[in-house]
């Protein structure tokens, strides 16, 4: 539900963008168009003045055609897809119009009310009615294809913003998915540290504090520094070197320029923590995790390896690339990068669980 009226107060607020024809342009358009086709009559007959005249009359008679038509029938019929009666309502419609035409500038303007035919033309023959009707039906979709072009525009906009709203609302949600799970593990170590009446408990309850002030003020927007990330990552792998004392081996390089680089907070966590779950948290002996940053122009080269616990020590119905955690940062590199932009690897080579991702953060 609150996804909903933040999506609906989003389009709202960009419904005057959305490609709307104002009066203005309506004005402007006829104006225009009004100006061209006297201009043209005008040079076509060597009679400026018999040429405003005859437009003055027909323009109203154009105008009232067009709005009827796309304010009315198209409404009314195709977009109910009532096609015959549509074709039967505007060819009636422009018959009665070009009868119109006739009679006004028969009786307003000269008797011979075509003076481009063939012939003078004084009364209401086939082929006047005809070259008529096809003079105003392509005056109507002229101005039905602005309409529909206008529309297509709106909506395909309409479309375009609302997939930004859910993508976006996606993204935060799949960022918020990230937070319990982190926390529900580190709170487990503070307990385990409490139960022990450990030393280290209020080491680690300020680093708990630095991650979480970072959590609050530093994850609301889709990128993050690349530094920030690399300095939350340090934090986490204090709090479990707390926890496993000398046990745990880590071992973190750094190459490249990192300064500038931006990527999804939160993202590079969930491998870290996949470390702990399927490494050191079911190993008895030392465990070693290599984690690599490499930045070489617009992308980020990270890979991160654990040993895996012995054989004997192993659960075979559980796969490591799963979780909830992996998942979740599949989703958020589908949702928010290109195809060209990331490549993800996840494999295990001589008893170690070993992720590579290249991702842009330019």
């Amino acid at each position: 539900m609150i996804q909903q009226k933040q999506i609906g107060r989003f389009l709202n607020f960009n419904s005057s963008t959305n490609y709307r024809i104002s009066t203005k342009h309506h004005i402007i358009f006829w104006l225009v168009y009004f100006l061209f086709n006297t201009l043209r009559w005008g040079s076509y007959y060597h009679d400026y003045w018999y040429s405003l005249k005859t437009n003055i009359i027909g323009f109203p008679i154009h105008m009232t055609l067009c709005y009827f038509n796309i304010y009315f029938l198209m409404p009314k019929l195709i977009y109910r897809k009532k096609f015959v009666l549509y074709t039967a309502g505007i060819l009636l419609a422009i018959y009665l119009m070009v009868l119109l035409k006739f009679y006004l500038t028969y009786f307003l303007i000269s008797t011979n009310v075509w003076p481009e035919g063939p012939e003078e033309t004084t009364t209401l023959s086939l082929n006047y009615v005809v070259q008529m009707m096809l003079g105003e039906l392509y005056v109507v979709s002229f101005v039905t294809a602005i309409k529909i072009t206008a529309n297509w525009l709106r909506e395909h906009k309409r479309a375009t913003d609302l997939e930004k709203v859910q993508l976006e609302t996606e993204l935060r949600f799949l960022r918020t998915q990230v937070s319990p799970h982190f926390f529900f593990n580190t709170l487990n170590n503070i307990y385990s540290l409490s139960m022990e009446q450990s030393k280290k408990t209020p080491e680690t309850v300020l680093k708990l504090s630095e991650l979480m002030r970072y959590l609050l003020y530093e994850t609301k927007q889709r990128k993050q520094s690349l530094s920030k990330e690399i300095l939350c990552l340090q934090n986490y792998l204090d709090l479990e070197r707390m926890r496993y004392g000398d046990s745990l081996n880590i071992n973190m390089n750094i190459s490249g320029d990192i300064e500038g680089k931006k990527i999804p907070p939160m993202l590079l966590l969930s491998f870290i923590e996949n470390c702990f779950k399927h490494g050191a948290n079911k190993n008895i002996d030392e465990v070693k995790i290599d984690i690599d940053f490499n930045v070489e122009g617009d992308f980020l080269y990270f890979k991160v390896a654990n040993t895996l616990p012995k054989e004997e020590f192993r659960n075979h119905s559980e796969k490591p690339a799963g979780g909830i955690g992996i998942k979740n940062v599949k989703k958020r590199l589908a949702l928010g990068y290109k195809e060209n932009e990331y490549d993800l690897d996840i494999y295990e080579k001589d008893n170690r669980y070993i992720v590579e991702l290249r991702i842009k953060v330019s």
